[in-house]
């Protein structure tokens, strides 16, 4: 087996931090570095990042939808902005108590709905009964 080399920490926080809304930038970067693709930074206090997740909380469809085209793992958050309802139909289903989970900088799961706009707007629709439901 070779030895992995480990990702230059300062590129990985430029990454993630980028992926908040720099598109051009996490283009060259993944370019340059495809194996930041899945890489996590962690702000403080074990606050933990991916680029997909920053993405996810802001908004950047755009930027999320390339990451899982070049091998982003998808997670709950991400699925949520991005409207994938049957996936976080699933996921609520086998976990209820995913209604209160929070993301990367304690952002709670409806948030990521809620910045997902109207491709997010069933799935926001989903959360806020479940909410609702269980009280």
């Amino acid at each position: 087996m070779e030895s992995s080399q480990r990702l230059e920490p300062s590129l990985v926080e430029e990454f993630v931090g980028k992926a908040h809304g720099d598109f051009q930038r996490v283009k060259q970067l993944l370019d340059q570095e495809p194996e930041l693709v899945n890489a996590a930074w962690d702000w403080g206090d074990g606050d933990w990042e991916t680029a997909l997740g920053a993405a996810a909380h802001v908004g950047r469809r755009d930027i999320a939808e390339y990451l899982l085209e070049r091998g982003a793992r998808l997670d709950i958050f991400a699925a949520t902005m991005l409207g994938y309802i049957e996936i976080v139909r699933a996921f609520v289903a086998q976990r209820p108590d995913s209604l209160s989970l929070l993301g990367p900088h304690g952002i709670p799961l409806i948030a990521h709905a809620e910045v997902g706009g109207a491709e997010a707007a069933e799935v926001l629709a989903f959360l806020k009964e479940e909410m609702k439901r269980s009280g």
